[in-house]
């Protein structure tokens, strides 16, 4: 994380979809500008939208090639010289794996949350081995400064 915090524009979003106040609560608006801008290295314009399952497979499939509903799609606009881009969060998804894994909600959203910025800088897990274990590294470092434990 850089000691100077990066400039954020922030347009946060909740489709409508039945669970959506037990999302909203665990996205408070400051705390997901945090995590956002604890693992910015430059300005951002970023919006985050949470969809239901619905939505996020047909974002995925339309947008990846992969017909099912998935945690975080990073659509990412530009990295130079500012950061543009959407992160979409698919709401069942994340409850249901947070319920797996045993981690609270908030915990998750803020994992993905750091994890799709991270995307959105050009960061990738899917290049390499090596990538991917630079990558993880990073978040864990990330999520520790923001009093969270190793999501992995």
């Amino acid at each position: 994380m850089n000691t100077k915090l990066a400039a954020l524009g922030l347009s946060l979003q909740f489709a409508r979809f039945a669970d959506a106040a037990q999302h909203r609560r665990a996205l408070p608006r400051h705390l997901v500008t945090r995590w956002i801008r604890h693992a910015l290295a430059r300005n951002a314009e970023i919006t985050v939208r949470i969809v239901d399952a619905e939505e996020g497979q047909e974002l995925n499939r339309n947008y990846r090639g992969k017909n099912y509903a998935t945690n975080v799609l990073t659509f990412d606009y530009a990295k130079e010289p500012q950061v543009h881009a959407d992160l979409v969060l698919c709401a069942p998804v994340i409850a249901q794996e947070a319920q797996m894994q045993g981690k609270t909600l908030q915990a998750h959203y803020a994992h993905l949350i750091v994890h799709g910025t991270l995307h959105a800088q050009g960061w990738d897990h899917e290049t390499s081995r090596a990538d991917a274990r630079a990558m993880e590294s990073h978040e864990v470092a990330l999520l520790a400064g923001l009093g969270f434990g190793n999501p992995y």
